[in-house]
């Protein structure tokens, strides 16, 4: 998909022109596109296909005039009924009075940025815009890792009562993504440092200030994922012991209740042998009863005491 949008009259809008001032914006874009924009800014190949392989690494490079910036973007990924975080890389290429970005997936963070939802959003200030960008992306992270830590605590409060390995899948699943959240972080943390020795960014202080709210939140985010990470770890190693303890707890009750159930049918087997037996007479019966009954209570009684039961 190709867009291109303009800042009109404090607006966005989309153009269909590749004027100065737009924003390109390419989402899993197809060789056609890709031609064309190269055709029509001269963009380096390279820079328009990079963010498409999603295990390309965040990093700041120069070419010819033009600038690539990639970071790791979060997005969530749907299993079934859960939300599952990970990370794919977002491609911010900077040519003349233009600005392009690349992504393989529709639905990220620049969707607030096409519907208006960024205050001071123009497309015609580039650096700007790439720092809105980064701030919008460091929010991002810090919105989904609070809502993992919100997932962790519902299935922390079901693993209470479980014997299952479901639950425990699931926080796996959520450790591995603060494990992509936490690698993704510390390498978008590179590509900001990089960012403060720009010269460009130095001579509007107010970019400058933009940048430092920017690494702020990043390392701030950094910060949660590492302890989400480890309270994650530790809840898992606990309710692993948990579940294996319930477990237990169950098989100690069936035991008891095994031994329990076994006296009347080691009774009944003593009186069905084919020799003589006492207690012949029309009361048998219900001595027999009695006392299978009786004993039946007594190592009850003695299991419950032991907490056997």
């Amino acid at each position: 998909m190709l867009e291109i949008f303009k800042t009109v009259n404090n607006e966005i809008v989309l153009s269909d022109t590749f004027e100065d001032g737009v924003w390109v914006n390419l989402v899993d874009p197809t060789e056609d596109e890709i031609n064309s924009v190269n055709n029509a800014l001269n963009v380096e190949a390279d820079f328009l296909r990079a963010a498409l392989d999603e295990e390309e690494r965040a990093r700041i490079e120069s070419d010819n005039g033009q600038t690539l910036i990639i970071v790791d973007i979060p997005i969530i990924a749907k299993e079934g009924k859960m939300n599952l975080y990970t990370t794919i890389p977002l491609a911010i290429i900077l040519i003349k009075h233009i600005i392009i970005t690349v992504c393989l997936k529709e639905d990220t963070l620049l969707n607030d940025f096409r519907s208006n939802k960024v205050k001071d959003f123009f497309t015609q200030y580039k650096t700007r815009f790439v720092l809105q960008i980064l701030y919008k992306n460091a929010t991002r992270y810090l919105q989904y890792l609070k809502h993992i830590d919100k997932t962790s605590n519902r299935i922390e409060q079901d693993l209470h009562k479980s014997m299952r390995n479901k639950e425990l899948i699931q926080m796996l699943k959520l450790e591995k993504s603060l494990v992509y959240f936490s690698t993704a972080l510390k390498s978008n943390e590179v590509v900001l440092e990089k960012l403060m020795k720009f010269e460009h960014i130095k001579s509007y202080p107010e970019d400058t200030e933009l940048l430092e709210d920017v690494i702020i939140e990043n390392r701030q985010a950094i910060e949660m994922a590492n302890i989400y990470s480890s309270i994650l770890s530790g809840t898992m190693d606990a309710f692993a012991s948990v579940i294996s303890n319930n477990l237990n707890i169950v098989m100690k009750f069936l035991t008891s209740v095994t031994i329990v159930m076994a006296i009347p049918t080691m009774i009944s087997s003593f009186f069905g042998m084919n020799v003589d037996i006492p207690l012949a007479g029309p009361f048998a019966f219900w001595i027999i009863v009695v006392m299978a009954l009786a004993m039946c209570l007594i190592t009850g009684f003695t299991l419950y005491k032991k907490k056997m039961f």
